[in-house]
């Protein structure tokens, strides 16, 4: 097929939207499918990402990169969306390329700064399927970035249920990875969903002589690490992402904890950082923040930790708890959200009630405390893995595109 891909982000930037491109790509090049991605460019913030050319152009066969014109979102430093002003060009793109069908991940994103249902008006000027994909609820998100009263917040969320249902009603189909986001979307008065494992893990990447007694030692120069338990958190250094809760646990928990046996380990980026980064260490003395990694570093630094930890209670699938299964460890979540399918409790890890602190404190120091418990959930949690591949996964997506192809050319 030639499938036009539209998306709110893409490498280096990495986050659940831009890795799921990204391996999405890497299958649809195996198949030999002819892709254009139309991305945000990152050439205005290359300071944060001086590599960011690598990105760009054809990085595979069949896959061409093509960034538009970017501005900032929500403030955030390592953050674009595709500016408004790129629309003409995103237009003449797909003129060029002449798709079969067009996907469009974050549509609602994109409308922020677009003012534009993206991919729908050539769509229906060449009569072909325009399908979009729901990846972030961030309606929920407005109580974490405004600092408003309650009841503006209700009305602004209020508004934005209404024009969110407008965007992605638009679309041929509105895809969904989770029963949790599906739910969310029909109470919104979206009508045109499609539900499916369109997300997955590559359990390959996971091999297990990537752990060594010395990782942290060699990969990140902290060779005290090694010799403890390892507690790891993967993701945005963002309010959304929870950090107020988990801040105030710890502080919390810390008296209670063996400090000396622990260590914490915070792999991302985001305006949180410092915060994030005094008051754990004004706590805890083995607290270290690796930055942003790469995909390709993530396998390696779960496969040597411990237990995965989350507080987002936000996620509509939450990849970074399938990485943590394929790297045979348990997680340690919030009953909130999609992330909540993808966590057996009691077997492949452990769910707690959101913003309880006692009763994520309890479940923390049991994992902590067990770690033939540690190990036993997190072989469960491996044979969970490897029922979520990529390769399904994506072929659940091409199947869909498909489907929504040929219904187009039988009207």
């Amino acid at each position: 097929m030639k499938i036009a891909i539209i998306t709110s982000g893409f490498l280096p930037v990495v986050d659940g939207v831009t890795v799921t491109v990204w391996q999405r790509l890497q299958k649809l090049s195996r198949d030999r499918h002819q892709v254009l991605v139309l991305c945000p460019d990152y050439q205005p913030i290359a300071t944060l990402y001086p590599h960011w050319q690598q990105y760009v152009g054809n990085i595979l066969p069949g896959v061409k990169i093509v960034p538009l014109q970017s501005e900032p979102f929500l403030d955030l430093q390592f953050e674009r969306n595709i500016s408004g002003k790129a629309y003409p060009a995103l237009m003449r793109e797909l003129e060029a390329f002449q798709p079969e069908i067009i996907h469009v991940d974050e549509p609602d994103r994109l409308h922020l700064s677009m003012q534009k249902v993206v991919g729908v008006a050539y769509a229906k000027q060449h009569q072909i399927p325009c399908v979009s994909f729901f990846h972030t609820n961030l309606i929920e998100y407005i109580e974490d970035y405004l600092p408003l009263p309650k009841f503006i917040i209700a009305i602004l969320q209020r508004i934005s249920r209404r024009i969110v249902r407008g965007i992605y009603n638009s679309y041929t189909a509105t895809l969904v990875s989770s029963e949790d986001a599906g739910r969310k979307l029909i109470q919104m008065g979206i009508k045109n969903i499609v539900r499916g494992e369109f997300l997955g893990i590559d359990l390959s990447q996971y091999r297990p002589e990537l752990k060594h007694d010395r990782f942290f030692a060699e990969k990140y120069h902290l060779p005290s690490v090694d010799r403890k338990t390892k507690l790891t958190f993967l993701g945005r250094l963002t309010p959304d992402k929870g950090w107020k809760f988990t801040l105030k646990a710890f502080e919390t928990l810390a008296p209670s904890l063996d400090r000396s046996s622990i260590a914490l380990l915070i792999a991302g980026d985001g305006p949180m950082e410092v915060e994030i980064r005094d008051r754990l260490r004004a706590i805890l003395p083995e607290v270290h923040l690796l930055g942003r990694i790469s995909p390709e570093d993530v396998p390696a630094l779960l496969i040597n930790s411990d237990l995965h930890i989350t507080a987002s209670q936000k996620e509509t699938k939450g990849l970074t708890v399938l990485e943590a299964a394929a790297a045979g460890i348990p997680v340690l979540a919030p009953r909130a959200g999609g992330i909540i399918e993808s966590i057996q409790p009691g077997t492949t890890g452990e769910l707690f009630e959101p913003d309880n602190i006692n009763d994520f404190s309890q479940k923390l120091k049991t994992l902590i405390d067990r770690p033939s418990l540690r190990q036993q959930m997190g072989e469960q949690a491996r044979t969970f893995a490897a029922e979520h591949s990529w390769e399904q996964a994506i072929d659940r997506l091409v199947n869909v595109w498909e489907e929504k192809a040929g219904e187009g050319r039988r009207r």
